[in-house]
């Protein structure tokens, strides 16, 4: 029997997945990303996950056809190199290059949320479609493409960066620098922020009894239950945040012409209830391709596993 392995290398976990190859997941690894050490360390925690997911399977590595990664920041995928990863220290190091010299076998690897679209078009919500882009709104905001079945990457895989399309000249400051990024109007943090500041003018919220008194980080969890209980405060600010994602998928339906565009991520799975139907609301509201457009918004269906089956369809060559 042939396997492959997929890994989502993330800022506060490393997940892998060992599979068929037509996708069904054998077993799983799950570790905690090391933090405030070199990239060496975090190379050796990804080598470690590896070994132990496939000695608890209780495999070999002969039978083991390649290993996908996916890494949230720029990489260029031709080159398996690592330009930029603000959130986890690997910039510049020689990961995919490094994995195929000790395991000997192909290594493919690519932004983290190409990954997770690739999984959602092989096996996920948008199985099956050939034009397709993905917004996954998180911590931060992450984007993706696949156009006639292939990835959209640019010219040294830095495309699709949805989470700084200026939404807003005169909106807030975003982490990259610009004002009014996607990014600084409907990502956690930007929610975290807008709701901290109605707090602090006197607004009512549930949301500080529900976090323990604590507003400076609100996890989506945090904000579900909120929701639930009909928050205010909670509300408004994701009302605003959906709002701007919806004016961003007008933006990229015009931009791709996708059959769909796949929403995903820790908010999305916790409150896409919510926000989705105002982002379908904008979308199927455009003048432009109100009359024959149908183009879908689509919540994710893959969870935690949209990234390691992505991650193994790259490595196959299937994109």
């Amino acid at each position: 029997m042939l396997y492959y392995i997929g890994i989502d290398i993330g800022g506060t976990k490393i997940a892998g997945a060992l599979m068929t190859p037509a996708g069904r997941i054998i077993n799983r690894v799950k570790t905690a990303t090391p933090r405030q050490v070199k990239a060496k360390d975090i190379y050796a925690c990804i080598v470690d996950s590896i070994d132990e997911l496939v000695h608890a399977s209780g495999v070999l590595f002969k039978n083991i056809q390649g290993i996908g990664l996916g890494v949230p920041g720029i990489v260029d995928t031709r080159r398996h190199h690592i330009l930029a990863a603000p959130n986890i220290n690997l910039t510049g190091f020689p990961l995919g290059v490094r994995l195929k010299h000790k395991f000997r076998m192909p290594v493919a690897i690519t932004n983290d949320v190409n990954a997770g679209l690739l999984g959602e078009v092989w096996l996920g919500a948008a199985k099956g479609l050939t034009h397709v882009a993905g917004v996954f709104p998180g911590t931060g905001v992450g984007g993706a493409v696949i156009s006639d079945g292939k990835l959209f990457l640019g010219a040294q895989g830095a495309a699709t960066e949805f989470g700084h399309m200026i939404i807003d000249v005169n909106g807030p400051l975003c982490h990259c620098g610009n004002h009014g990024c996607l990014e600084a109007l409907s990502s956690r943090w930007a929610i975290e922020r807008d709701i901290r500041a109605l707090v602090k003018s006197g607004r009512k919220s549930a949301v500080s009894r529900l976090n323990k008194g604590k507003i400076a980080v609100i996890k989506s969890r945090i904000l579900k239950e909120a929701l639930q209980k009909k928050d205010p405060v909670v509300k408004r600010v994701l009302t605003r945040a959906a709002i701007n994602l919806g004016k961003a998928a007008v933006s990229l339906n015009h931009i791709f012409n996708p059959q769909a565009i796949v929403f995903g991520g820790g908010l999305i799975k916790a409150c896409g209830h919510f926000m989705l139907p105002i982002v379908e609301g904008a979308v199927h509201a455009d003048p432009f391709f109100k009359t024959f457009n149908s183009c879908r918004i689509l919540k994710s269906a893959l969870g935690d596993d949209a990234v390691p089956l992505g991650a193994v369809r790259l490595v196959q060559g299937k994109t």
